[in-house]
């Protein structure tokens, strides 16, 4: 499941109601962290434009400046979009948030995205404080305020291994699932992608049975292939290739070539359907082609009645 359009459009505003799970920063997340330097703004984008008055009935910096987030989420203006931000961090620099705005929308290289990145994961870094990374570890995603955070740490991931600099890629999504084992942001789907595309089997194999709850077709699928790349056509391969097709029987014709891969990937999936299907295959049709005799045994496995 390729979760990484969100690096080509902005994502929806995050809901802004306080619930159960929100709280807000105690006084020690406020507190910069001497062991992260603020960005520079001058070697990211120069002086700020000079920003009129914000209108809001909150009054904290940070509030301000993420009420600015939320409402450059909902434009569809790039300008404007950049204007919010950028008057978001001359508010509070460590609106991290803002930072991954900026990333999408000025970066020209990779490289100039991963220091809009970097930036923000040392700005949520900086506001949520050191204590953070200890006390609520395994329930990050349920306060709202380590959100910036971990979008910015996922984006930076995402970049660097478009790098090429896959180690560091996975170490920032195995923090991320440290600090998020329930992974609400999807990363482990990442990390077995990257991980196959490398042939790296056995990392991507314990990722794999670390959430081995998970009933998705790219699971079911991507077992399968494991297994196949493991032992060859094996029986045991073949019943799990049988339970891929039960979880999504519209994936082989994509894999094999006989439904084409649309050029616009579908927003949303469905279990089982037809979408998801086309975003299984357009993640992972090269993985299963560059496998050695993978198609084949796929095809020769279709005329099989699965039950």
């Amino acid at each position: 499941m390729n979760l990484d359009q969100s690096e080509h459009s902005m994502p929806k505003s995050p809901n802004k109601q306080k619930g159960k799970n929100s709280r807000k920063p105690a006084a020690r997340r406020r507190t910069r962290s001497s062991q992260v330097a603020p960005p520079s703004f001058s070697s990211l984008e120069g002086r700020l434009d000079s920003m009129g008055p914000v209108e809001s009935s909150r009054s904290r910096p940070e509030d301000l400046a993420q009420e600015l987030v939320y409402s450059a989420w909902e434009t569809n203006v790039s300008k404007t979009r950049v204007d919010r931000a950028r008057r978001a961090l001359k508010l509070w620099p460590d609106c991290a948030d803002a930072w991954v705005i900026l990333a999408n929308a000025l970066a020209e290289t990779l490289e100039q995205k991963r220091e809009f990145y970097a930036a923000g994961v040392a700005a949520g870094q900086r506001a949520l404080g050191e204590e953070a990374f200890t006390e609520d570890v395994g329930h990050f995603w349920g306060i709202l305020e380590t959100r910036p955070y971990m979008r910015a740490r996922a984006g930076l991931a995402r970049v660097l291994q478009q790098l090429a600099r896959l180690d560091e890629a996975v170490g920032h999504l195995r923090e991320l699932l440290r600090l998020d084992p329930l992974d609400h942001q999807g990363n482990r789907y990442f990390l077995v992608h990257w991980f196959l595309q490398a042939d790296r089997d056995d990392d991507a194999m314990q990722v794999i049975n670390e959430y081995s709850d998970d009933s998705i077709a790219e699971w079911a699928y991507s077992r399968a292939l494991l297994a196949f790349r493991r032992q060859g056509p094996t029986s045991a391969a073949s019943e799990l290739l049988d339970t891929a097709r039960m979880k999504n029987s519209f994936v082989p014709a994509y894999l094999l070539g006989r439904r084409q891969i649309p050029k616009d990937l579908p927003d949303t999936l469905g279990f089982g359907d037809d979408r998801e299907a086309v975003a299984y295959a357009a993640d992972y049709k090269a993985i299963w082609k560059k496998t050695p005799g993978a198609l084949d045994w796929l095809k020769s496995n279709l005329g099989k009645k699965i039950s």
